[in-house]
């Protein structure tokens, strides 16, 4: 019975999870597709370049409690921690590869946020606070981001690490999605927070 239930969580967790709020939301108001425009990621940073803070914070609510909602009920239904691990990663696959929006998603920060949430709001709050302090000193969304995900897995280990493997699974899910950003910022060419015009 667990294992059905926990096997009905993890394809749930995707599905929700391919819910892009991103693209939903720049419908709603006339914006243009978020896979199409400046960086082509169907994202809340994205989304601030395209339009403002007030519809960027709202994508960036919404994907959080993509991650966050699946994770919690795995909680609530006393799931084991590796498996726990797997609705989550499912989660942020959703959000990477949407079979909404023909597989065509974002990088799932947000979301993989909304998944550490559930283990302790201490871990969030650092995971955010190291999130705002990279991004202002460099204006580099993309190197926050993989620092913040670099240093999740430690983070876990210090709050509660009976989850530090399943952190560890899905800090390298999000630095694989970021191998572009990766490449750019070696180059010097990823545009930074206050870049409008992107290619």
């Amino acid at each position: 019975m667990i294992m059905l239930l926990t096997l009905a969580m993890i394809i749930v967790a995707y599905l929700v999870g391919s819910i892009s709020s991103a693209i939903l939301i720049c419908k709603l108001l006339g914006l243009p597709d978020p896979r199409s425009t400046g960086s082509h990621n169907p994202g809340a940073t994205n989304v601030l370049r395209m339009s403002n803070k007030a519809t960027a914070a709202t994508v960036l609510f919404l994907d959080v409690l993509k991650g966050a909602i699946p994770v919690w009920l795995a909680f609530f239904f006393n799931i084991e921690p590796f498996y726990l691990g797997l609705i989550g990663l499912a989660s942020c696959l959703g959000h990477m590869y949407p079979i909404f929006f023909d597989f065509k998603g974002g990088k799932a920060v947000a979301t993989a946020l909304g998944v550490f949430l559930p283990i302790g709001l201490s871990l969030g709050a650092l995971l955010i606070a190291t999130w705002l302090l990279i991004a202002k000193t460099t204006r580099y969304s993309s190197l926050a981001a993989i620092v913040t995900v670099s240093l999740a897995p430690l983070y876990v280990y210090l709050i509660k690490p009976l989850y530090v493997y399943e952190a560890v699974m899905l800090a390298g899910l999000i630095i694989f999605r970021h191998r572009e950003n990766i490449v750019r910022l070696i180059k010097g060419t990823e545009p930074k927070l206050n870049d409008k015009k992107l290619s």
